[in-house]
């Protein structure tokens, strides 16, 4: 369908744009998706409602905790406006689409130049950051559809060219859009950019699906029904039947969305950077004539050409001694120094390379300071600064991609090493072993070509694979001990409080307190044991309720009639129950003779089994007196229950895998990882990195620690990740 074509389609439907009706396929795209995204839009807002309330309730003061409920309260107010304005601009989105493409994106990049954001205020550039984020990583996953689509309907509205498209489902428009219908709220800088996060998360990262059904419905009326993208963005190719799918053409197009996520991340660096840069009135290098921009290759060629500090330690162990300190912003301009060409010109870096550098810095900044790395592996890293900074000025994707050989091998190492504790024994451990090796091998061998990374790497992943097997295998085995032997002492203490409870209010007969105590609890201890299986427990209970109740005098005709239809089934399964846990195998008829005897007796005088003077109260008779005679040591308990509410919340949140450190008295510490949480008996299980049991404790004890500052939760992300995201929130403070 070609330009005519498209113009034609529009009169044959007596439709046209630019605020007539718009086609009736097109209409019914409009109307799927502004109830999609209203749809979609009730749940960002929901969600904000949560976050909101979630952050009054955690506030550290009374204005803290006003400021988020005063939020909550203009959001809701204002809420059905805001989607109402959101929803119209949509609408008028499809009568007159804004144009979108290279315009818009010329458009953007203005925005987060440095002159532009050195223009704009703090709190608008928090904004402008995270919009801008929203749409770069929306236009990367949804490239294919998005593509596919703007070339569809820059066919059906005729005032679209192919230098000026058309996309009314554009990411850009939309989010604008949702901007635009929240500038009526009167809230601060946070509460809007929790707005703009769950809008990202609800409505922009669920696109998809709309994207797909409007390209659905324009191909079903012919719009371009065969696509096949090709070369850059923009040039498309009609083909005929027989050529692959839209979504197979386009498939291959589309980075992967962690990618996507780092491209972000780091453009939002690059742009606060710029903006400090604009701030202290820094002008672009390229334009002062006074410097001479020292280039990648130039740069790399002189940090290839440095030798390295000399930071290794006497003993040879590289792991020795503190975390090593090196300021690389010195370190480079040392270099500069040494790059005089000569022509009066001060040498420079570029405003990417100098930035890459700054980043290297405050990367290994939060590596040092970084309590959930263990200290040997910590000191192992420290000592990787040059070299990393070497493959950062080499190939700048490091940041960029999550899927780089050196960044994937820094956090391997970091996520490998997470259960070292200060006991180990270094010299006997094969993990220190290759982490040290890998290290050393770096420190001596790296010459600038990543693919040294790429081999460590690769080596690392098979130790790891092997290693991790045995210690999975010896873990599964540990698991499946504890909760053996634990639902074995549950078990145990049931039944003994359980008998205890119903025996000792009577003087038993011998034979039957002892039948009761040393026979059939050990046919309860199995019948707990299997009732998920067998369902047994309750029959088991049920026959001491039975054996008490027949030993009692009965003197009314239906009770003793009830006696007489108890008795035997009731002395079928004792005989059962004790056969099968082999109880006095050589005296079970004797012992079963004494057993009828008693029970005959009982029917037979009415001789009452006599209560013990001592017996315990009944529960009933207890409460009231514990509630007015309250120890000091109960309200003790009462007060120390509650101060731990909020830590027992936290140990809610361990899931099995999850590394801690516990804290000795004796300053020792140990790391270990949650291996299994055995419910019947509110039991955590912890084992080593070896997959050894080295402690067990409830979930109460765990809060215990917990507040007295003896139990630390170990953060699991990637290293990389975790350090990014921390020189993020930095840099935001240092702009704010």
């Amino acid at each position: 369908m070609n330009k005519q074509s498209g113009i034609h389609y529009l009169r044959e439907h007596r439709e046209a744009a630019n605020g007539k009706p718009v086609p009736a396929e097109v209409t019914r795209i409009r109307d799927t998706v502004v109830a999609g995204l209203g749809d979609l839009l009730q749940g960002a807002f929901d969600a904000v409602d949560d976050s909101l309330f979630e952050l009054a309730n955690n506030a550290r003061s009374n204005n803290e905790q006003n400021r988020y409920f005063e939020a909550m309260r203009e959001i809701r107010i204002k809420r059905k406006g805001v989607e109402r304005h959101f929803q119209k601009a949509v609408t008028d989105f499809f009568s007159d689409p804004p144009h979108t493409g290279h315009n818009q994106e010329e458009m953007l990049s203005k925005q987060a130049s440095a002159d532009g954001l050195s223009l704009v205020g703090d709190e608008d550039l928090e904004e402008q950051v995270a919009l801008n984020a929203m749409i770069t990583k929306a236009k990367a996953h949804f490239q294919g559809p998005l593509l596919q689509l703007q070339t569809r309907f820059s066919q059906v509205y005729p005032q679209a060219t192919e230098e000026s498209p058309v996309n009314p489902m554009a990411p850009e428009h939309l989010c604008h859009a949702f901007t635009d219908a929240i500038g009526a709220l009167e809230i601060q800088i946070r509460e809007r950019l929790i707005l703009l996060k769950q809008f990202d998360r609800y409505v922009v990262s669920n696109l998809g699906m709309l994207l797909d059904e409007a390209n659905r419905i324009l191909i079903q009326a012919g719009v371009i029904p065969n696509f096949r993208y090709h070369g850059k963005a923009g040039k498309q190719h009609k083909t005929g039947p027989d050529q692959a799918s839209d979504t197979a053409a386009t498939d291959s197009q589309q980075p992967p969305s962690e990618d996507v996520s780092n491209s972000v991340v780091f453009g939002q660096i690059r742009q606060m950077l710029a903006l400090q840069r604009a701030n202290a009135g820094i002008p672009p290098r390229a334009s002062d004539p006074t410097i001479r921009v020292v280039g990648d290759s130039e740069l790399a060629d002189l940090l290839n050409a440095m030798p390295l500090p000399d930071t290794r330690p006497i003993s040879g162990n590289l792991s020795d001694g503190e975390p090593i300190t090196i300021d690389l912003r010195y370190v480079v301009q040392q270099l500069l120094a040494k790059a005089d060409s000569g022509d009066g010109r001060k040498p420079a870096l570029n405003e990417m390379d100098e930035d890459l550098i700054n980043l290297v810095s405050m990367l290994f900044e939060f590596i040092l300071d970084d309590y959930n790395l263990s200290a040997p592996v910590q000191v192992l890293i420290s000592r990787l600064q040059i070299p990393i900074l070497k493959v950062v000025i080499r190939d700048k994707s490091f940041f960029s991609q999550a899927t780089h050989p050196a960044r994937r091998l820094l956090n391997a190492m970091a996520r490998a090493g997470i259960g070292w504790s200060t006991s180990d024994e270094k010299a006997k451990d094969k993990l220190y072993g290759q982490i040290h090796n890998i290290v050393q091998r770096i420190l001596n061998e790296f010459d600038g070509d990543i693919a040294l990374f790429e081999t460590l790497n690769r080596e690392f992943e098979q130790f790891l694979e092997k290693e991790n097997r045995k210690a999975s295998l010896v873990e599964q085995r540990t698991r499946e001990s504890e909760r053996g032997r634990i639902k074995s002492q549950k078990a145990q203490e049931t039944v003994d409080n359980l008998l205890k409870q119903k025996v000792s209010r009577y003087r038993l007969p011998d034979t039957i307190h002892d039948i009761l105590m040393n026979g059939w609890s050990r046919v309860m201890f199995l019948a707990y044991l299997r009732d998920d299986l067998e369902h047994r427990w309750q029959e088991t209970v049920r026959v001491v309720d039975d054996l008490v109740w027949c030993l009692h005098p009965h003197h009314e005709d239906e009770e003793r009639d009830q006696w007489v239809r108890v008795v035997p089934p009731l002395l079928k399964s004792l005989r059962a129950g004790l056969e099968e846990v082999s109880y006095n195998s050589s005296r079970l008829d004797e012992m079963m003779g004494h057993l009828k005897h008693e029970l005959a007796e009982a029917f037979r005088t009415n001789a009452a089994i006599e209560a013990r003077q001592d017996s315990p109260a009944e529960p009933e008779e207890e409460e009231p007196l514990a509630t007015l005679h309250q120890t000091a040591v109960e309200r003790q308990q009462e007060l120390e229950d509650a101060a731990i509410s909020e830590y027992v919340a936290q140990i809610d949140g361990i899931e099995i895998g999850n590394w801690v450190e516990f804290r000795l008295v004796n300053g020792a510490n140990f790391r270990c990882k949650l291996s299994a949480i055995i419910e019947e008996a509110d039991c955590f299980v912890f084992v080593n990195r070896m997959g050894l049991k080295v402690i067990e404790k409830t979930r109460v004890e765990l809060a215990h620690e917990m507040r007295r500052g003896r139990l630390t939760l170990l953060e699991q992300g990637a290293l990389i990740d975790r350090a990014l995201d921390a020189v993020v929130g930095s840099l935001r403070s240092k702009t704010a």
